[in-house]
């Protein structure tokens, strides 16, 4: 099916008599006959399910679309974007590894990877995404076991060659893990680039209505776990923790990743998603082929309009030609990358706040990709405990303004942002 009839259909096909929408199962368990029934689940011989903090319908039909949006073969959703970078890292890396990262990454995910992770044995080296062929190869180790990315990157805006990561990547046989957060499956699909895993924080526009949190993981049946098998013994040996199951050899390529970070991972963090807030999301699903769009017009139309403005310093959007990130834009998100557009006030730290307090219809938050259009000011909000130099080499500068396009009228939003600067 095309994208945007997946997005409407895909995933959950109702038999005669059957409920048209997804069924909300709420519940954290199921009944069977006989504990032999219950037994073949838990030696992951037969499909079914018995506890939702593993596995539960809802949930799964969801993944099935998130899955099939992104072309992948397996699927899971997990409580947050947060909970779905940290296990798609720590599905194939622990203590003693080393991870290949973008440098510019949402900062939490940065925080994830280089403290949290750091303190679990896991070592990560950073490179620029603009860096060379020859600087992203050495920075990979023995040791290296996953490269890690964003499409579109949270709130930098820089765009990934996924290509020349990917490349990287399997020519040291390990998988590219991508977030995809920003463009969505509607306008990017990482997996045709050659990402071996994609995630998404699907908080933003996937739900696109700031109702309820989540994440998704995606493999996309492609790596060849048992070709490196010394690499990744958690799924090419016994999992003695789950009935000695060797998961690269009982579900092969297409199903290992995903199955033993549920059987694994799932089971012993419990970062689940409700079968409620999975419904919300697919609601959000339905229309996100016709949001999209809409979002991206909107941003493209605000930057070109801030782009031309004399009180605007600098604009980053790689949807305007002028964008350094212009030429890969148009490579890997033809038809659109997302609505969020950063831009610098000449004014400094004080236009930024003055810009602020003379928003109209933008909101102040800290949330990005909803319908509604929200705004913020790292300097003054999130990032207000640092002093104007740290925020600079922590690339948040003091007159920084990110802004995330909703889907009001363009004209609306324009007329908005001009009488705010016309305070300043």
């Amino acid at each position: 099916m095309n994208r945007d009839t997946i997005c409407v259909q895909g995933g959950y096909t109702p038999g005669n008599g059957e409920p048209r929408q997804i069924p909300i199962v709420q519940s954290t368990t199921f009944k069977y006959n006989t504990s032999e029934d219950m037994g073949k689940l838990f030696d992951l011989e037969a499909e079914g399910y018995f506890y939702s903090r593993l596995q539960n319908p809802t949930c799964d039909a969801v993944a099935r679309k998130i899955a099939a949006l992104e072309g992948g073969t397996a699927a899971m959703l997990t409580s947050s974007g947060q909970a779905a970078n940290f296990f798609a890292l720590f599905n194939i890396c622990q203590c003693g590894d080393h991870i290949v990262s973008s440098s510019t990454i949402y900062g939490g995910t940065f925080n994830l990877i280089s403290v949290t992770m750091a303190k679990m044995g896991v070592e990560v080296t950073f490179v620029e995404p603009t860096c060379s062929e020859e600087e992203l190869n050495a920075a990979f180790r023995p040791n290296t076991k996953a490269v890690f990315g964003e499409t579109i990157a949270n709130p930098a805006l820089t765009v990934l060659d996924i290509e020349k990561f990917a490349k990287a990547a399997h020519s040291h046989g390990v998988p590219l893990i991508v977030d995809n957060t920003f463009p969505t499956p509607v306008n990017c699909q990482p997996i045709k680039w050659g990402a071996d895993i994609v995630t998404h924080s699907t908080t933003k526009y996937m739900d696109g209505h700031g109702a309820c949190i989540g994440g998704a993981i995606v493999d996309s049946g492609n790596f060849d776990w048992m070709a490196h098998a010394d690499k990744f013994p958690g799924l090419c040996t016994p999992d003695e923790s789950y009935h000695g199951i060797t998961y690269a050899e009982r579900f092969g390529k297409e199903g290992a990743f995903i199955t033993k970070a549920t059987a694994q991972l799932m089971r012993d963090f419990g970062c689940c998603q409700s079968p409620q807030s999975a419904f919300i999301l697919n609601l959000g699903l339905e229309s996100l082929h016709v949001r999209m769009a809409r979002h991206c017009a909107n941003a493209l139309a605000v930057a070109q309009f801030l782009e031309k403005h004399p009180k605007v310093a600098y604009v980053d959007y790689c949807g305007l030609e002028s964008s350094p990130y212009h030429a890969l834009a148009q490579k890997y998100m033809p038809n659109g990358s997302c609505g969020v557009v950063s831009f610098g006030l000449a004014g400094g730290r004080e236009a930024a706040s003055t810009f602020m307090k003379s928003l109209r219809l933008a909101a102040i938050e800290t949330h990005v990709a909803d319908a509604r259009t929200c705004c913020l000011n790292p300097a003054s909000s999130t990032h207000r405990q640092m002093n104007d130099e740290q925020l600079k080499a922590a690339g948040v500068p003091a007159e920084l303004v990110r802004m995330s396009c909703g889907l009001e009228s363009s004209e609306d939003l324009i007329a908005d942002i001009a009488q705010a600067l016309d305070q300043v």
